[in-house]
């Protein structure tokens, strides 16, 4: 397979100072909303809670990831059974149901986030789409062994959970299936091979590395 790092880096966040005038047509993003960028609910906007810690996806970082997804074969979602395990604003969770997964599970263990992704999944009628209360990584572990084809892993950048996380989303991820982790460093095919786990994509957006995995399928190496 090939493999490459996106050497291209999104753009990075504006530094804190005066805010800028957006360019003329552009839709305005309130600092406290997330747009979805494609997909049957482009332009759509999702509220992003002040919490500590919460750090939606960038537009950009969500864009690659979902070009990287169409050029690999991600072209008939209405097959795929997607799970946002650390969902927050939901911004991943509800870019994939935007472009036509068939099931799209949003975990969050925080209730007001909760009350947040219910409200945007009725405005929005994303019948598609299921808000689940819960710890990611539990909801992982307990979910059907080799059922889902993508899974979306950004759990807080403070929390130790990294490799229990990867496992449990591995053993939840279909053969050939994909898996989507932002975190504070960069994980390299010797550190995914002990998960099956191999590396498709990966790119630097300030302090974040953004990862396209994939599971290994039964024989390939």
């Amino acid at each position: 397979m090939n493999r490459r790092t996106d050497t291209r880096a999104p753009a990075k966040p504006a530094a804190a100072g005066p805010a800028r005038s957006p360019r003329p047509g552009a839709p305005r993003t309130a600092a406290h909303e997330v747009r979805i960028i494609g997909g049957q609910w482009k332009r759509s906007k999702l509220g992003v809670a002040d919490k500590p810690g919460l750090r939606p996806t960038p537009d950009r970082v969500r864009e690659t990831l979902f070009n990287w997804l169409t050029s690999a074969g991600g072209d008939d979602w209405s097959r795929w059974q997607v799970i946002d395990a650390f969902a927050g604003t939901g911004a991943l969770g509800f870019e994939a149901a935007s472009r036509g997964a068939g099931r799209v599970t949003l975990v969050e263990q925080d209730a007001a986030l909760v009350a947040m992704l219910h409200a945007s999944r009725a405005r929005l009628q994303a019948e598609s789409v299921t808000v689940v209360r819960g710890d990611g990584r539990a909801v992982l572990e307990r979910w059907p062994a080799a059922s889902a084809q993508l899974i979306l892993l950004d759990p807080p950048f403070d929390a130790d959970w990294y490799e229990a996380a990867l496992r449990a989303a591995r053993q939840a991820l279909a053969p050939g299936g994909w898996l989507y982790v932002e975190a504070p460093q960069a994980w390299s095919d010797e550190a995914l091979a002990p998960l099956d786990l191999t590396l498709f994509r990966h790119l630097k957006a300030g302090a974040v590395h953004a990862h396209l995995l994939q599971r290994l399928a039964p024989g390939a190496g």
